[in-house]
């Protein structure tokens, strides 16, 4: 590995690693599966089937089935974070080099990890936490309308009823998303005789299943939202994917985070991250909503 000084690339291994971690860290990247997204997006077709099965009898009349159509574009976004680091990283040893990239690589994928499942969910930049305009309605919280009111007290009860809305639009459930509000409620539910029903849950629990449910803990799924919860086709219907080609930049001059310090001025150089990122819910009703009372 030669001297940083100018923009670069991270090597296969550490993109390797770096997408290992985001599905590692991301709630939404656990419970679904990632495909390659191209720069100029992904085309899926959804096929909604109108009626069922016709017999027909020998020398009998065939009748229209039909069908709907819809695609579904995924169109991958940029994401970047930066950070100030000693201009001594320049002169560094390769391996002490190395490893402060790979030490700024596991703290951006967790960034980067976090954030998808931000964007995804509430439809907000992370970062400020207001609503993107890039984004728009490619996130949960706006483009899922199946939904069900959050009960502390019954919340078993509230998923399964989520379940039911899914399963009674012809979805299929592959998994959940829960708030760690959600996941403490499970915690708190007693048989009648003291007996706590999920105690897997307590504690921060993250046990990974509900029943026969594969199911996901994360405060991810709250943030800048009135979500408790998704229930739906992940699997299926939620596809994600991150481009290889991921950009790492080391700028040793200039001011490049806006922030009216001058690298070269205060012995610093500047390392950004940018990722191209891409996702989308290809069918609403496959999926139902767990909302906050009075949303």
């Amino acid at each position: 590995m030669a001297t940083l000084t100018k923009s670069t690339l991270f090597n296969e291994q550490v993109v390797n690693d770096l997408i290992s971690k985001v599905k590692g860290e991301s709630v939404l990247a656990k419970l679904s599966q990632q495909d390659a997204i191209s720069f100029d997006g992904n085309k899926y077709f959804t096929f909604e089937f109108e009626n069922e099965i016709d017999i027909v009898a020998e020398s009998g009349s065939k009748s229209h089935g039909g069908i709907k159509v819809e695609p579904i574009t995924v169109v991958p976004l940029k994401v970047e974070y930066g950070a100030r680091v000693s201009d001594e990283f320049l002169i560094a040893d390769e391996e002490r080099q190395l490893e402060l990239l790979q030490k700024f690589n596991e703290g951006y994928a967790k960034k980067l990890a976090k954030g998808l499942d931000i964007m995804a969910f509430s439809g907000t930049n992370p970062r400020t936490g207001s609503k993107s305009d890039i984004i728009g309605a490619n996130n949960f919280a706006d483009k899922v309308t199946q939904s069900v009111t959050f009960e502390a007290g019954t919340i078993d009860d509230v998923i399964e009823e989520a379940t039911q809305l899914v399963t009674g639009a012809d979805g299929e459930i592959s998994g959940a998303a829960l708030s760690s509000l959600t996941g403490a409620s499970l915690a708190k539910i007693e048989n009648g005789v003291g007996v706590k029903l999920y105690p897997e849950f307590k504690f921060g629990g993250n046990p990974g299943s509900l029943g026969s449910l594969p199911v996901q803990v994360s405060k991810n799924v709250t943030i800048n939202s009135k979500l408790e919860g998704v229930v739906g086709d992940f699997r299926q219907m939620f596809k994600y994917g991150i481009a290889k080609e991921i950009p790492l930049q080391v700028i040793p001059y200039g001011d490049p985070d806006n922030s009216g310090k001058d690298l070269a001025g205060h012995n610093e150089v500047y390392l950004r991250a940018e990722t191209f990122i891409g996702w989308g819910i290809l069918d609403a009703n496959s999926f139902a909503k767990i909302v906050e009372a009075g949303e």
